[in-house]
């Protein structure tokens, strides 16, 4: 498969505009499919976000996957600058099997991609508590419920940044 066929077909998911998306995600709902929702930035994948993802699309029929663009994550994480652009970031996690959707999370939180999708469950990475996610109020206010997925945060990018930064060039 050329790269222009791969970057096609990954775009079926990408949805710049997450308004575009919605009458496909109301016609899910009404289907009866449950809708699951998750976010991140996955800067560099590892195998916790693979976990994640995974762990995510268990819990119902379709996945929302938010990420953070580069703007947002410059505000959210001010150490580090984006190794992968966003859309690079949107193409590689478009080609996960588990990911049915992607669309771009601007903000600081994904409140009102919440609002807007309304999914059944939202999930977050097991680094998080209940009482430490602030969109959680916002999720159980329209009948929602926030689920802790994925195995123990035992993988990190800044973790996997360190580790890169410590070695020399291959020779």
């Amino acid at each position: 498969m050329s790269m222009d066929t791969r970057r096609i077909v990954s775009a079926d998911k990408i949805f710049l505009d997450p308004m575009s998306l919605l009458p496909r995600i109301e016609k899910l709902r009404r289907q009866g499919k449950t809708i699951v929702f998750a976010n991140g930035c996955f800067e560099l994948l590892h195998v916790g976000h693979v976990r994640y993802l995974e762990a995510a699309k268990a819990l119902g029929d379709v996945l929302i996957l938010a990420v953070n663009t580069d703007a947002s994550m410059l505000r959210i994480k001010p150490d580090r600058r984006p190794v992968n652009t966003d859309y690079e970031r949107f193409e590689i996690l478009a080609a996960f099997a588990a990911v049915d959707f992607i669309v771009p999370l601007e903000e600081d939180t994904p409140v009102s991609l919440l609002e807007l999708f309304r999914p059944h469950i939202h999930t977050k990475g097991t680094d998080y508590t209940l009482d430490r996610i602030p969109e959680r109020a916002a999720v159980e206010a329209y009948g929602g419920r926030v689920e802790l997925v994925g195995g123990p945060k035992s993988h990190s990018t800044r973790d996997m940044l360190k580790t890169l930064g410590t070695r020399g060039p291959l020779s």
